[in-house]
């Protein structure tokens, strides 16, 4: 019997999981991990008041969501000083994504990004059948100067840029993207990726207007917030391309109970500082571990931090595997130079104790593998 008749975009794609999750791995190695440490989630958890209110929440689940995110739109608009119009809620900052390439990159289409920057963007870029072109970081940092030129020389019509970045943590200074905005190409559009904002310094926030027409913010509730299984991401946006979601987005894709916890969580600004806090203490722990071990942890303005051991891929992908096996599960950069090094989330002191005491021999491990 015939099958599906697929497009042929999606015909020719390879089935691609970006990140093969940790519970796959679980499975695969046939007990649980003891030290969850590579998904960059937040294990301090959400704020008890958005668990109370996910918590009533429930008891209405039988209806749908708000399909405006009327609520959490208002108290957004808020929070940044805004009108509601310059907010889309969707799910997750990869919903999002998906739905603006959606409305702008049609099949041939030039898009930029970083060669090793998040690769979630590049899988719905591919989905729609656009060209991606990629630009290499400028060491551990991704180079605004040299994506905004490849725009301008491909005429792309979207830009990717992370700040802070993932997976290498680093970050510009605002005014760093300040000034990048006068080079932005005419008909070019900057997604800029904003997830671990929360967690960066103040002046690694560029003060941009709501209603430039150049540039996307993309925020989420999944990091500082401690909500990343309840994907609500928002992004703010001048508010022509903000009502243009409306003509391709899931408008019932918001739970209703991630809706009131998204708005508990976001009133709740004592429990951020308490997340800040215990983030800071965990990447100091994390980069006394690697000190120790002769390792250089990097700066990081996120709620991971990224070990360099000192060698390359290879030596990388098995210490990844031997701490696995040991079952603490972190994760690594895919590309190089970047691969040389492995991505610790921030974690409570029992991950970290766990973390600590495997790394040692993971790291004898990997060297005698990798050296044969």
């Amino acid at each position: 019997m015939p099958g599906p008749r697929y497009t042929k975009i999606a015909a020719a794609l390879p089935a691609t999981v970006p990140f093969v999750g940790p519970e796959t791995q679980e499975r695969q190695l046939g007990r649980p991990f003891a030290a969850r440490l590579g998904a960059n989630e937040s294990v301090f958890g959400p704020s008890p008041r958005a668990v109370e209110a996910m918590a009533r929440a429930a008891r209405s689940v039988w209806m749908y969501g708000d399909p405006e995110n009327h609520d959490l739109k208002q108290a957004l608009a808020a929070h940044h000083g805004v009108a509601p119009e310059n907010i889309v809620v969707g799910e997750g900052i990869d919903g999002l994504l998906g739905y603006l390439v959606r409305l702008l990159v049609e099949p041939g289409d030039p898009v930029v990004t970083s060669d090793g920057a998040y690769p979630t963007f590049n899988f719905h870029v591919a989905g729609y059948g656009g060209a991606l072109h990629k630009v290499p970081y400028r060491g551990d940092l991704e180079d605004p100067v040299a994506l905004l030129t490849k725009a301008a020389e491909v005429k792309a019509k979207l830009v990717y840029l992370a700040n802070p970045d993932n997976p290498m943590g680093s970050w510009h200074a605002a005014a760093t993207l300040e000034a990048a905005l006068g080079a932005i190409p005419h008909g070019t559009l900057l997604a800029l990726d904003e997830a671990y904002v929360d967690l960066a310094p103040q002046d690694a926030v560029p003060e941009i207007e709501p209603e430039d027409p150049r540039v996307i913010r993309f925020r989420t509730f999944s990091k500082g917030y401690g909500m990343a299984g309840a994907r609500v991401g928002y992004a703010i946006g001048a508010a022509d391309l903000i009502a243009a979601f409306d003509k391709v987005r899931n408008h019932f894709g918001m739970c209703r109970i991630s809706q009131a916890g998204a708005l508990a969580a976001l009133a709740d600004r004592g429990w951020l500082a308490h997340v800040r806090a215990e983030v800071a203490r965990a990447k100091a722990r994390i980069a006394r571990i690697a000190r120790a071990l002769s390792l250089e942890p990097l700066p990081s303005a996120t709620n991971f931090v990224t070990i360099d051991l000192g060698g390359d891929g290879a030596l990388a992908r098995a210490t990844v595997a031997a701490l696995a096996e040991r079952r603490v599960f972190v994760r690594m950069p895919f590309v190089p130079p970047h691969d040389r090094c492995i991505r610790v989330s921030a974690g409570r002191k029992a991950e970290l104790d766990a973390f600590a005491e495997v790394l040692p021999e993971a790291l004898i491990e990997a060297r005698a593998v990798t050296r044969t």
